[in-house]
């Protein structure tokens, strides 16, 4: 063979070569591309099916909102939405706004709980609960609902246990931090419900808990507050007979503290 030659075919073997490099190169390429695009259709089909998931379980407190309503004993008014605690011929009716995440109740009702319920057993007055949830829908849970729906179930118990619940609820040992949602929780509701003597044990009870039961009771009962013709927009608060009351050093005012602002309500 001439060197020409021999040059000439060590040319095209290196064209051939080259040529066989790039076509296992596109090969190669688009065997990647297929594999990104069936990872990604995978990817799709999988968060396709979740969506498609979520969307047939719905939102629980969605479907309350449809739900049948059940009133407990011991409500009245429209819908059942009053609960209405005390002595019926008590001259006067304290209205006390709260929600049951809200930090500020708690402290209220740790400062002042003791003595006003103690207010309400005397005949003193007669107090009327305002249930609000917004703080689900400002902290993105569900805690102030459930919580509201499990004290509907001790207020079917009696007046007494509701009153005993939520203080249970709201004590320093029991509630939790506002960005905590661990009213949500069924079975924290019914841990602490067993601090009541008429909770502790009830059957009844606790099915209506873990079933709901007064869910929808619950989303009527906050549109009270919602709804109010006191003009209040947050909670703790409290309105004797349409007036607000100011009282020291709220949220947590101290027994006395308290006394004094309501003897003085009580004189108009």
């Amino acid at each position: 063979m001439s060197k020409r030659n021999s040059q000439e075919a060590k040319r095209n073997a290196r064209e051939r070569l080259r040529a066989e490099r790039e076509q296992q190169a596109r090969k190669d390429k688009r065997r990647r591309q297929l594999g990104v695009v069936g990872a990604v259709v995978g990817v799709l089909a999988i968060v396709g099916g979740i969506g498609y998931a979520l969307t047939q379980m719905g939102d629980p407190w969605d479907k309350a909102a449809d739900a049948e309503l059940v009133l407990p004993e011991h409500t009245s008014g429209e819908k059942g939405t009053t609960i209405l605690i005390g002595d019926e011929n008590a001259e006067k009716t304290l209205t006390v706004y709260e929600d049951m995440r809200c930090p500020a109740c708690a402290a209220f009702e740790q400062s002042a709980g003791t003595t006003l319920k103690q207010d309400v057993e005397d005949g003193k007055y007669q107090v009327s609960y305002v249930m609000a949830t917004f703080i689900d829908n400002m902290a993105r849970g569900e805690g102030s609902k459930n919580a509201l729906s499990a004290l509907g179930a001790a207020l079917d118990v009696s007046e007494e246990a509701f009153m005993e619940y939520k203080f249970a609820l709201y004590s320093e040992e029991n509630h939790p931090q506002e960005s905590a949602d661990e009213f949500a929780d069924d079975a924290y509701l019914l841990d602490v419900a067993n601090e009541v003597d008429a909770l502790k044990d009830n059957a009844e009870f606790e099915q209506h808990v873990k079933d709901g039961t007064f869910d929808r009771w619950a989303l009527e009962a906050s549109k009270r507050f919602d709804d109010n013709k006191d003009g209040i927009t947050g909670t703790p608060a409290l309105v004797m007979d349409g007036e607000k009351l100011e009282i020291p050093n709220m949220p947590a005012p101290s027994p006395e503290q308290f006394t004094q602002a309501i003897d003085e309500a009580l004189k108009k």
